[in-house]
């Protein structure tokens, strides 16, 4: 019988951390791992990608669509270097994930060879929670369960550098012995209870306010209920970070939707008015968002010690799990008997939606977008689990869909990158086999890697208990996001070389490739390419030719800004007609007599 490995190993150990799945392309430098894949039978499975940054998105989209940890793995040099991209999203996003990198033999390491990269340099800021290289097979253990340990602990991505020579070594474990460090396996998350004091001091400010805004973000997730009683009892609404998005429904009536560049109007007045704010598990960034600094009294609820305090001069910093805090807040908590500031924010609540129902049905050329995603809206199953890339495609995601319970979402929220629609898709239908997952992707991200990740959906999606991957595309040759922000924040007309994108045709590629495939080019298609693709045997790319000239109008754009906006177009701008027709169209449909208010 031939002895262990160093990279046999490394899988069993893979196996005793639960891990089912690792999201990895191949090279030569983790051949030694490659050949103990083939002895242990693809376990865990090596899930194939087109290029290893979707391996890292797959792997970020796994783990924020489950309690687990993500693992992506990548060859030495390139193959290390290509892993970036999706590493920084997981640590931006306060994401578990673990990396492992091959590197070449440690006989060559310093002598400038093939492929070689300082990976301890170049990943000491990516996963500066923990990198390390295994060097002797002693160390692997260790290594290996502390990346899992911190990555789990800190919310972040880690990394295992191991050299080709290493993966081939006789493993032997760590001796009973001076200068060997053993480990072992397992993690349970503690329950951080917040201090009795401190609930004290936040349960006096909450009290004492008379028009109280909550800002939930995804470390409120699980805590629905809690935060639920805590808004019925402060007479709050709440108003929701973007990757909080699918922390409460969106069919409660106090719930103002996402908040910022691309948030409500109900979320910019609330916190506009608002005297009293309460921050849970959200480090949501723009400060000009919130209330002004002498305008209100605030209390934040954060589990990360090192995080709190942040964004806003709070008064009551509460380091704790958000639902224990919230109990422990609760009876501490006086009803408001006042309710006529949470019956406003109910009111704007409900006229918003009636907005965004009148906007969705502008007349565009030839669909609006914002028509596609609320044709969505009322078809998404229950249990849909929803990417949308960055661009456009996320003004929607956060505007126009209205997420009920138990469905989730995200997206790249802080790095904010191109291009993880399609693999965090591909890792939630690995994750969730037998939920539907919809991807909502621009045609930039598309043409820049996801109709090539369409290639890893192919050779996958017969494994998976639910067939149903649906891409939804926004069809409309142009880098739309970016186009929008020159006209809006450099006054600067479009720039065709830069922001016009060649013309493809997204379903005739899905088609080819044996998946379904649809063409939406009118508006009343929209109602039935849904319904095709959602009872469809397969997955399926809904190709929806958009109209680029629909503006991604901030809630906050007054009716003088928009008009400033316009001026600044008709110096030029090739589409300049097309906007100001239809934009003028969508702005004012916030205007007009609604039957709410």
């Amino acid at each position: 019988m031939s002895s262990q490995k160093v990279s046999d190993y490394l899988l069993e150990r893979l196996r005793a951390w639960g891990v089912k799945h690792v999201f990895a392309y191949a090279g030569d430098g983790i051949n030694g791992i490659l050949a103990a894949w083939g002895r242990a039978d693809d376990d865990p499975q090596f899930v194939q990608s087109r290029h290893e940054e979707m391996s890292a998105f797959e792997a970020v989209g796994y783990a924020k669509f489950t309690d687990r940890v993500g693992v992506c793995m990548a060859t030495s040099g390139p193959g290390a270097i290509h892993l970036l991209n999706g590493l920084y999203d997981a640590k931006l996003d306060h994401v578990p994930v673990v990396a492992i990198v091959g590197q070449t033999n440690r006989s060559a390491m310093g002598g400038s060879y093939q492929q070689e990269v300082d990976l301890l340099s170049l990943y000491k800021d990516v996963a500066s929670d923990y990198v390390q290289m295994v060097t002797v097979p002693e160390q692997l253990p260790n290594v290996l369960d502390r990346a899992f340990r911190v990555a789990l602990t800190r919310r972040a991505p880690t990394a295992l550098i191991i050299p080709a020579d290493v993966q081939e070594l006789d493993y032997s474990p760590p001796a009973h012995a001076f200068k060997m460090v053993p480990s072992s396996v397992g993690f349970d998350r503690p329950a951080v209870d917040p201090d009795a004091d401190a609930v004290s001091r936040a349960a006096d400010v909450l009290n004492a306010g008379t028009k109280v805004a909550m800002l939930v973000g995804q470390g409120a997730r699980g805590a629905h209920e809690e935060v639920a009683q805590v808004a019925d009892l402060l007479g709050a609404g709440a108003a929701k970070a973007l990757l909080g998005k699918d922390v409460l429904s969106d069919e409660l009536p106090w719930v103002t939707g996402a908040i910022g560049l691309l948030g409500t109007r109900p979320s910019y007045e609330m916190m506009r008015d608002c005297d009293t704010l309460l921050t849970v598990g959200s480090s949501f960034p723009y400060t000009q968002f919130l209330p002004g600094f002498e305008q209100a009294r605030a209390v934040q609820i954060d589990i990360d010690g090192s995080m709190i305090g942040m964004r806003y001069p709070y008064e009551v910093n509460v380091v704790a799990d958000a639902k224990s805090a919230l109990r422990a807040l609760i009876p501490n908590l006086r009803r408001k008997e006042d309710r006529t500031w949470r019956e406003k924010i109910e009111s704007d609540v409900a006229r918003w939606w009636e907005t965004m129902d009148k906007q969705a049905e502008v007349d565009a050329d030839p669909i609006n977008p914002l028509r596609m995603f609320a044709e969505a809206s009322t078809r998404l199953p229950d249990d849909a689990i929803v990417t949308a890339d960055s661009g456009s495609a996320a003004n929607w995601y956060a505007r126009q869909l209205k997420f009920r319970p138990g469905m989730r979402g995200s997206l790249s929220g802080t790095l904010a990158t191109m291009g993880p629609g399609v693999p965090y898709g591909i890792g939630a239908k690995f994750a969730h086999p037998g939920r539907p997952v919809i991807v909502f992707a621009g045609d930039g991200a598309m043409q820049m890697n996801g109709l090539a990740e369409l290639i890893t959906v192919k050779r996958y999606w017969q494994q998976w208990d639910d067939p149903r991957l649906i891409v939804a595309v926004l069809h409309n040759n142009d880098l739309n996001q970016v186009t929008w922000e020159m006209r809006a924040m450099g006054g600067a007309p479009k720039f065709v070389e830069s922001q016009t994108l060649p013309d493809v045709d997204y379903a005739a590629f899905a088609a080819g490739l044996g998946l379904g495939g649809v063409t939406v080019t009118a508006p009343d298609e929209l109602a039935g390419a849904w319904e095709t693709a959602l009872s469809a045997d397969r997955p399926t790319l809904l190709d929806v030719h958009t109209d680029p000239d629909m503006p991604p109008i901030p809630p906050h754009a007054t009716w003088d800004q928009f008009k400033s906006t316009t001026a600044a177009v008709l110096q030029g701008d090739e589409d300049a007609w097309g906007f100001v027709t239809t934009g003028l169209a969508t702005k004012v449909q916030e205007f007009l007599p609604h039957k709410n208010g």
